[in-house]
C-alpha cells in the first residue's frame, strides 16, 4: 500500500511541477515539486523492497490522475491539490510516521520509516509554504466546502468503522502499521490539533471537514 502511495505522489509532484511553472514561470516551488518527486520515488523504492521482503511483490504503477474538480481553473486546481497532498495528505504521514518511531520497531522497517520521515517533514511545509504564497495574492477561501472531499480521498469511511482483533494487534507497530483505531485518533487528533488551525488562519473554514468527520463516525456507528 505504502509503495503505491509513494508511487502516486511522486508522478503528482512532477506533474504539479509542470503546472505551476505554466503560470509562474520565477516562482521556486517547481523545483522544489521536483525534488520532492525523486524523494517519493526513492520512498516508493525502499517500500516495495520492504514489501517483497514481507512476501508482498508489488505490482504495476497505477495512472496518475488530477484530483481537483473540472469546475476549478488551473491556478485554483493547483492549490486544491496541494493542499489536499501537502497540507493535508503529507501533515498525516509526519504524525503516523512520529507515532511509529516512538515505538519499538523491526530495524529494517526502522530505516525506511525514518528516511520516509525526514522528507515528509519537507513535503508538508511546502504544501504549507504553498498555500500561504497563493494567500497572499487571491483569497483561497473557495476551498472551505472542497476539503472534506481531499479527506474522503485521504481515508476511507471504513477507518470510522470498528476493526476485528487482528487489525487492533499492537503487534502490528513493530512491522510499521498503525492498530486500526490508533490510525483513526491520529488521524482525527492531526486534523483538530494541527491541520485546521493552519487552514483557518488563511480564511478557510473547517467547519465542513469538521460536519463531514461528524457524518462520517456516525454512518459507521449506524453500519
Amino acid at each position: 500500500f505504502r509503495t503505491r502511495v509513494e508511487r502516486e505522489a511522486a508522478r503528482r509532484f512532477a506533474r504539479l511541477a509542470a503546472a505551476i511553472a505554466a503560470f509562474d514561470a520565477d516562482s521556486p516551488v517547481p523545483a522544489l515539486m521536483r525534488q520532492a518527486a525523486e524523494d517519493e520515488r526513492r520512498h516508493a523504492a525502499l517500500c516495495a523492497d520492504l514489501s517483497a521482503v514481507y512476501g508482498q511483490p508489488v505490482g504495476a504503477a497505477a495512472e496518475d490522475a488530477a484530483i481537483a474538480p473540472g469546475s476549478l481553473g488551473a491556478r485554483a486546481a493547483v492549490l486544491y491539490e496541494v493542499v489536499a497532498s501537502c497540507c493535508i495528505t503529507e501533515t498525516e504521514s509526519v504524525a503516523t510516521l512520529t507515532t511509529l518511531l516512538a515505538e519499538p520497531v523491526e530495524p529494517r522497517v526502522e530505516r525506511v520509516l525514518r528516511e520516509i520521515a525526514r522528507d515528509e517533514v519537507v513535503h508538508g511545509r511546502l504544501g504549507w509554504t504553498y498555500l500561504s504564497m497563493e494567500a497572499s495574492i487571491s483569497d483561497v477561501s473557495f476551498l472551505s466546502p472542497w476539503i472534506p472531499a481531499m479527506l474522503a480521498g485521504t481515508v476511507g469511511e471504513g477507518l470510522f468503522a470498528s476493526a476485528g482483533a487482528d487489525l487492533e494487534s499492537r503487534e502490528l507497530l513493530r512491522h510499521g502499521v498503525l492498530p486500526h483505531s490508533l490510525k483513526r485518533s491520529i488521524f482525527i487528533g492531526t486534523l483538530e490539533g494541527v491541520v485546521f488551525p493552519g487552514l483557518e488562519k488563511f480564511g478557510i473554514s473547517p467547519l465542513p471537514a469538521r460536519q463531514w468527520l461528524s457524518n462520517s463516525a456516525a454512518r459507521s456507528q449506524l453500519g
